[in-house]
């Protein structure tokens, strides 16, 4: 399952999946990874949510990110979300650019059952169809 939270910048898309973050540890059986690209926001997850700057690990481009996601995932079967904030910030493209991320985290998410929620900063209907069904 792949969920996206749409709006443009400061629309609060950033607190809507951190709450969405800390509501799901009251549910889940398995791990909960949140990823992005600042150190802004760790304090406001619950500790048992693992959290990943990416920007310590030099990520950049969407074959990267899609590389470093895969690698995080594949460190425990134990997990069950994924939650990813600012794909476009971290990848440097447009949401109508990334079809490749978004095939290969459906993928993901049928093969390891995951549950992914993410964020994109764009308006609903800038949406590609390839991202539409996931909203």
């Amino acid at each position: 399952m792949i969920k996206i939270i749409v709006g443009s910048k400061g629309s609060g898309k950033t607190k809507k999946i951190i709450d969405a973050a800390n509501e799901a540890v009251d549910t889940a059986k398995g791990h909960l990874i949140f990823i992005t690209d600042t150190k802004r926001y760790m304090y406001d997850l619950k500790r048992q949510i693992r959290f990943i700057d990416v920007s310590d690990y030099s990520i950049a481009g969407e074959d990267a990110l899609c590389g470093f996601i895969k690698g995080a995932v594949a460190g425990s079967y134990d997990n069950e979300y994924v939650f990813l904030d600012g794909i476009t910030r971290i990848t440097g493209k447009a949401v109508k650019d990334m079809a490749q991320i978004f095939y290969m985290l459906e993928r993901l998410s049928q093969l390891r059952s995951l549950k992914i929620y993410l964020t994109c900063s764009c308006a609903e209907e800038e949406l590609p169809d390839f991202a539409k069904k996931y909203l």
